[in-house]
């Protein structure tokens, strides 16, 4: 039996992926925060792991290192309710090996948990273009990251008020 750790702030939402994936065969624990995750996953030993983007005021990339450092052969896929390009190739550069947008269905979410790795050298690119306020979405991403969240310092190099930023942010992205 495969053994997947949840790590997700969202009690009822964990609860439901729990529920799910236990009826495909899953056995599921359930980590709602940073540390408790860390702990979870040395105890429990998983050989999948859904982790959440964003764990109340901690951020899921951190965990992917010190995870796959512990668990170097976990199927590790990340979920986040705010899907960016900048934050999926952070995600998979720092070793996750998916990158899921909430919703997500359980047939997707299967897919990704019973997935091989795919090696992103060899994938395809899509050449279809991106919506301009998906770009925008996008490269306000990468400069809030390369600021290491601090959004004064974005809103100064994207010459723009503070609080048009905050606006932007708090808009759920364009799909693509």
């Amino acid at each position: 039996m495969n053994k997947l750790l949840i790590i997700e702030d969202d009690l009822a939402f964990a609860g439901v992926l729990a529920r799910r994936l236990s009826r495909h065969g899953f056995e599921c624990q359930q980590a709602h925060d940073a540390t408790q995750g860390l702990l979870l996953a040395r105890q429990f030993q998983p050989s999948h792991i859904l982790l959440d983007m964003k764990l109340a005021e901690d951020n899921g990339l951190v965990l992917i290192e010190p995870l796959r450092l512990h668990l170097p052969n976990v199927l590790m896929v990340l979920l986040t309710g705010y899907a960016s390009i900048a934050t999926a190739v952070e995600a998979i550069r720092m070793g996750a090996d998916n990158y899921l947008a909430k919703p997500v269905d359980t047939q997707t979410l299967l897919n990704a948990l019973n997935a091989t790795p795919v090696d992103m050298a060899s994938s395809a690119i899509d050449e279809m273009p991106l919506n301009p306020k998906r770009l925008e979405w996008e490269h306000i991403q990468q400069v809030l990251n390369a600021n290491k969240g601090n959004v004064s310092a974005t809103a100064r190099r994207l010459g723009m008020h503070r609080r048009t930023l905050q606006r932007k942010l708090l808009k759920k992205p364009v799909s693509i």
